[in-house]
């Protein structure tokens, strides 16, 4: 399909991609903003194995066409592709867009915690996370999720959504590689990993034992509390925890970091890297 060129920046065709900054599409009917060349790969992807998210429409600057044809080759004929200058896009997103790759995805279905454990593997890595809400925090995660093989991420309803603009471009678009679910409270969380028989360990600095020396079990889940606080002790209380050996002088380290090294010592121990 050739390019569809758009010169008004109110043209209605593109009316999803108006002023994201001010309203991004996250939670409208699972719709999301798909910014950059790496997320750009990822939709199409996912699209073309008929993974969870599919791309509705794809707006790009002009002259970002040729060097992304490989990319765009991958979706099916049906996804327009639009085009406009610099200054166009430009008033058309509310703010200058120097990447110049849009594309409005949508979820093709959503999965409950128990549906999505329920068909993990008998050796699965779970990452569970409880009340994190900056969407940094959230991206990053996914990320690590994604390098150290982690076979789903689960968020309770108090996370943010991973599908937010800049959560999705942080994690390098593997929000939309690594199967997650978000629902449900943390009491709703853990009840369903120990119905499945998960190892369930919570990370905390005055953890029982340090992250190394977590022995390693068929089926494990690694659970990170919000920023600051942490996970509650009514929760460190019904769990095994672990904590990361660190220099003196700070409290704790950033939740997306802890949960990065942690998973590296986990996925080392499961035989997994």
């Amino acid at each position: 399909m050739e390019p569809i060129r758009i010169d008004d920046a109110d043209d209605p065709r593109i009316g999803e991609f108006r002023s994201i900054r001010e309203r991004d599409l996250t939670g409208r009917e699972g719709r999301f903003i798909a910014e950059g060349t790496v997320v750009l790969r990822m939709l199409a992807a996912t699209h073309l194995r008929g993974g969870d998210f599919v791309a509705e429409k794809i707006l790009l600057l002009e002259n970002r066409v040729p060097g992304l044809a490989e990319i765009l080759a991958e979706f099916p004929a049906d996804v327009p592709v639009h085009v406009a200058s610099s200054a166009v896009l430009d008033r058309i997103a509310g703010f200058h867009l120097h990447r110049g790759v849009l594309a409005l995805g949508r979820r093709r279905q959503e999965r409950t915690t128990a549906e999505l454990i329920g068909g993990l593997p008998e050796q699965a890595l779970v990452v569970a996370c409880f009340g994190i809400s900056n969407h940094d925090n959230i991206g990053s995660i996914f990320r690590n999720a994604a390098a150290f093989g982690a076979d789903a991420v689960l968020l309770d309803g108090a996370c943010c959504d991973p599908l937010y603009r800049k959560a999705l471009r942080v994690s390098v678009g593997a929000v939309l590689s690594v199967p997650y679910a978000r629902s449900g409270t943390t009491a709703d969380i853990l009840a369903a990993l120990t119905e499945q028989r998960f190892a369930v360990w919570g990370l905390s600095p005055s953890g029982a034992v340090e992250i190394r020396d977590v022995p390693a079990s068929g089926r494990m889940a690694l659970i990170t509390g919000t920023e600051g606080e942490g996970l509650p002790r009514d929760i460190l209380s019904r769990i095994r925890t672990a904590r990361i050996a660190q220099a003196p002088g700070l409290d704790s380290l950033n939740a997306a970091t802890a949960t990065g090294i942690a998973l590296y010592e986990i996925a080392m121990a499961q035989g997994r890297l």
